[in-house]
């Protein structure tokens, strides 16, 4: 290792690559053998011709990968990526060792120290894309934040080694796919505080970017919460002992979600299926707070500023009617009819607590009342079976008739197909259940910080912002469209 008080010239490539001759000498030999292996053998397929072709090709990937990656270090100007500034005490010749799709790579690099910073850097690594810690290349840190956020760790480790030959331990997995959720995290508050600045009509949706007149549209919003089991290191363990003073253990908590699209991305299929083209999503377990900073910037990006009108879809729940005249007062409300439903089946157990074909009776002219917007109605019959109530049952019907009055001007359902509005949240509970899909599996516990971070990296994904994280992904990649 050599040290100099001043910079080195970057030496510039010769374009071309010393490995090439002897790499491919020695795989097209390696790979021609195992390929006649095959031919040879009756009771092998494609797959086997597929599985050899791959395993013969990563040794001279990983020679290519190295080589490149280190003509691209040897390029790197000794300066500060942080600030810019030239670096000084710089020293060459720092190996460090990667694992990449290919393989284990070993990169030699310069090292310096900033002045302004008052940090040593590698500027090199900052130009490959490698983290100061972690020995992951780009290609294996997406790996690892792409398998993690859709299965549990153990699995994602195996996936990952059955399709692409990488071997990740599940300790070094979980630990960045973590991190990259982390790094989600931040970018996803820069980009939030950003959109409340006024500052990003570049993260508008492509068909608001153009600064043209938009025609006229209607944007909608629905919200919903959901659990999720969470391990608390405090209470860990002490279930019982907790019981036992009569106090139970806090397991469960509160994830907080939203959509939004405009209204002329939602279609409905030849079977007759309501499908959105375009939507923003948004989920966190960070409380109400985040949920409001999170959705109003996903609301702006979709066209909030722009909107005609905005439609708010959501079950009961006091916080969303709150949250709602907080951040988009002028907004129309609509509660989800099926929520709706199942109070007036709590009332219809109530009276015929034994029979379910005539609590199904009693229920249906009342269902046709409320889908044809007349919750007055509704509301008078409540009053009418109240005045032969007593006790429990009158205290049963009561609360549901409140729960009614008290949402009167959000059971307004009149013209909502003919304008093509989802009459309820439908989208938003099936958002739900798919993200419960992996934070639900039988076993799984979290911490905050963890199911956080690996929320946000599922929320990326589903927002086509995937590159923002990656940016050897395609800028277009959208996974909504394959």
């Amino acid at each position: 290792m050599s040290t100099n008080c001043c910079v080195k010239s970057v030496p510039q490539s010769d374009s071309s690559f010393k490995v090439f001759p002897q790499a491919l000498a020695v795989w097209q030999e390696r790979l021609t053998a195992g390929l006649h292996r095959s031919l040879q053998a009756s009771d092998q397929t494609m797959g086997h011709l597929e599985e050899e072709i791959q395993r013969q090709s990563r040794e001279p990937q990983r020679a290519v990968l190295e080589e490149a990656a280190q003509q691209k270090a040897d390029q790197t100007p000794p300066v500060c990526p942080v600030c810019g500034r030239r670096l000084s005490r710089v020293s060459h010749g720092h190996e460090r060792s990667y694992q990449t799709r290919f393989g284990a790579v070993t990169i030699r690099r310069a090292r310096g120290w900033c002045w302004r910073c008052q940090r040593w850097f590698f500027p090199a690594d900052h130009r490959l894309g490698l983290a100061e810690t972690g020995g992951c290349s780009p290609s294996v840190q997406e790996m690892a934040a792409l398998a993690v956020s859709k299965l549990p760790v153990a699995e994602a480790s195996a996936v990952i080694e059955r399709l692409t030959g990488v071997k990740l331990p599940r300790a070094t997995l979980d630990r960045e796919a973590r991190r990259q959720g982390q790094r989600a995290e931040a970018q996803r508050q820069r980009r939030d505080e950003q959109m409340s600045q006024g500052g990003g009509s570049d993260q508008l949706v492509p068909e608001l970017r153009t600064g043209g007149a938009v025609e006229p549209f209607t944007l909608v919003i629905e919200l919903d919460a959901w659990n999720i089991r969470e391990r608390n290191a405090r209470d860990w363990g002490q279930t019982e002992q907790l019981r036992q003073r009569g106090q139970a253990p806090e397991w469960w908590h509160w994830v907080y979600g939203g959509i939004c699209f405009r209204l002329s991305q939602r279609v409905e299929t030849a079977g007759g299926r309501s499908l959105i083209l375009s939507r923003g999503t948004v989920m966190t377990r960070g409380g109400v707070d985040a949920l409001k900073q999170q959705l109003w910037a996903e609301a702006m990006r979709h066209g909030l500023g722009q909107a005609q009108d905005v439609l708010v879809i959501a079950d009961g729940a006091v916080w969303i009617w709150n949250w709602v005249a907080d951040r988009f007062a002028p907004a129309r409300q609509r509660l989800d009819p099926w929520h709706v439903l199942q109070h007036l089946w709590t009332v219809a157990h109530a009276l015929y607590p034994e029979e379910e074909a005539a609590a199904a009776a009693w229920i249906a002219p009342l269902k046709e009342k409320l889908l044809a917007s007349e919750a007055v109605a509704v509301i008078a019959e409540l009053d009418e079976v109240l005045k032969r109530l007593r006790g429990a049952r009158r205290a049963a019907v009561q609360t549901e008739r409140n729960y009614l009055a008290n949402n009167q001007e959000r059971l307004d359902y009149h013209g909502v197909k003919e304008r093509g509005e989802p009459g309820g949240s439908g989208a938003m509970e099936s958002t739900c259940k798919q993200y419960q899909g992996r934070f639900h599996r039988s076993g799984q516990f979290w911490t905050q910080a963890g199911d956080e971070a690996i929320m946000c990296l599922e929320t990326f994904w589903r927002n086509g912002r995937w590159s923002l994280l990656f940016p050897h992904v395609p800028a277009d990649f959208d996974p909504s469209r394959n």
